[in-house]
């Protein structure tokens, strides 16, 4: 059974998620306020988190920024703010998804599964490719699993993906468009500065000297490319 961990401050919210999600054959945790929900999901492994954008104590940005830096847990982040600028803050830090108050249950539930689908399996374009090793970083794709010298990567998983379809091509030119469409779909379209931020996070986890990367390189009027030299 998933289990799914709501952080959200409107109890009505909060009671109408855990019936939808408990028919749905989930297993629901809430927190009500921002610091017990950034304690609960690093404290414990959620399959994935419902997370409003403003609650008290802490809010969604600050708690998406912490978990990221330590897990990869799935994050469909809640607003009930409609402005452009919300829904790209809440792709660039991290989260999954995004969805805007007032919404359908149905729509939520269909969200819930396209992310929790897209983490369980592999996408089309990494099918042949169940290990991909680079000087100094090794690519478990089944296991979701990156390791870099001896130490293991935490990557979110919009990062994973990123890296797994690039380096599964090593070589190939990849504009932000393509990537944009390829990892995040075309609901996403007109959001490509939310690639960089994600390959910046990227570069800053498995990149020794980010101004001379190794393993990500810019493809100068292009885009992004992964560095067919380092391929093993």
């Amino acid at each position: 059974m998933k289990h799914i961990l709501i952080i959200e401050d409107d109890l009505e919210i909060v009671r109408l998620l855990e019936i939808h999600l408990t028919d749905s054959i989930y297993k629901t945790s809430k927190a009500m306020d921002g610091a017990l929900g950034l304690k609960m999901a690093l404290e414990n492994d959620y399959d994935l988190i419902l997370l409003d954008l403003t609650l008290p104590t802490l809010d969604g940005v600050e708690i998406c920024k912490k978990l990221r830096a330590k897990k990869n847990t799935p994050v469909i982040m809640l607003t009930a703010k409609s402005e452009e600028i919300d829904r790209v803050l809440g792709l660039e830090i991290g989260a999954d998804d995004y969805i805007t108050k007032p919404f359908s249950i149905r729509e939520l539930l269909a969200r819930i599964k396209a992310v929790m689908r897209r983490t369980d399996s592999k996408p089309d374009h990494q099918k042949d490719s169940s290990s991909i090793a680079a000087e100094g970083l090794h690519i478990d794709v089944d296991k979701r699993k990156v390791v870099l010298g001896n130490q293991k990567i935490e990557l979110s998983p919009k990062e994973f993906e990123l890296l797994v379809l690039m380096a599964s091509n090593p070589g190939r030119n990849y504009t932000r468009t393509e990537l944009l469409n390829m990892i995040w779909g075309y609901n996403f379209e007109g959001y490509e500065h939310t690639v960089n931020s994600h390959i910046n996070r990227l570069r800053a986890k498995i990149e020794s000297d980010m101004t001379n990367p190794t393993y990500i390189l810019t493809t100068w009027g292009v885009g992004y490319k992964f560095n067919e030299d380092s391929i093993l």
